[in-house]
């Protein structure tokens, strides 16, 4: 069970988003059918996504598959790993940049990869890569690909239904009268700023659940709060740079690869370290790493 209520978190947001897109297809009124035509280009691009985001995330980061010769220590953890967890294990990779960091990815675990930076492994002794593995694994196993397929397909249809009131106007109202012009143009505007917030918002959850989890299979909190410890400062002395490519295999790193700022951190897809690391220190007790 997870004692910060995560997955209750994760259905209210996405009962907010629901909210916001049955609000937008009210104000658009006798347009309402335009709705099915966004919601099936958004499935049939979530499906493409979901289905085929191991080989996008992998080659976006130019990582390269490794053997248990090259890497034994990744290997040895997470045999070890999905085989405590009654899991498929899943292939490994590595890649070449020197940002430190490690993502999983794959629509199942049966179809899924593990992708270390050579950074991360150069920075963590084999007890802190194994609470990160451990924690890479649950995001497969807790089946946060799909999760974040979803999110993002509400908040890009969410986007893309604002847009279209922002060209057409919205529609008129059951009396036959229009719609509130200033009305619809700020749900126009309003609308996929909220759906950004609110799927940055899942996705931190999902570290949260994923860091938990992650510790309750190594049986090693401090050693996550370790690697993470040393990934806060190793993430902000290597960052990546924001290419396009990038954006979405970030959310699926296990620190944010870049810089975040003041108001800018509002739209991370990651926790603060520190709250992720207190979290992992309470459940070791109290005791530091």
């Amino acid at each position: 069970m997870h004692h910060h209520f995560n997955g209750l978190k994760t259905t209210l947001l996405f009962g907010v988003m629901w909210a916001v897109i049955l609000g937008i297809w009210a104000v658009m009124g006798a347009r309402s059918s335009m709705l099915w035509i966004f919601v099936l280009i958004g499935l049939g691009t979530t499906f493409y996504g979901y289905w085929n985001s191991a080989k996008m995330a992998i080659r976006a980061m130019r990582a390269y598959p490794v053997t248990e010769q090259q890497q034994p220590a990744m290997y040895r953890i997470v045999r070890e790993l999905s085989a405590k967890a009654g899991q498929p294990m899943p292939e490994l990779y590595v890649s070449p940049t020197q940002a430190p960091n490690a993502f999983a990815t794959g629509r199942n675990p049966s179809h899924a990869a593990v992708c270390c930076t050579e950074g991360i492994l150069r920075l963590l002794d084999e007890r802190e890569l194994r609470g990160v593995l451990g924690h890479e694994l649950m995001h497969v196993y807790n089946r946060d690909i799909l999760t974040s397929s979803i999110a993002s397909a509400m908040a890009g249809l969410i986007t893309s239904l604002a847009q279209f009131m922002m060209f057409f106007g919205g529609g008129r109202d059951e009396d036959g009268e229009g719609v509130n012009p200033l009305a619809a143009l700020a749900l126009a505007l309003l609308a996929p700023l909220g759906a950004a917030v609110i799927q940055m918002a899942i996705s931190r959850t999902r570290e949260y659940d994923a860091d938990e989890d992650g510790s309750k299979l190594t049986g090693d909190p401090l050693a996550l709060a370790s690697a993470l410890r040393k990934l806060e400062y190793g993430t902000a002395a290597a960052p990546l740079a924001p290419e396009p490519q990038l954006q979405t295999v970030s959310s699926m790193m296990i620190a944010n690869p870049f810089n975040f700022e003041g108001a800018s951190r509002l739209f991370s897809t990651h926790p603060p370290m520190e709250d992720r690391i207190a979290r992992l220190t309470a459940m070791a007790g109290g005791r530091s790493a």
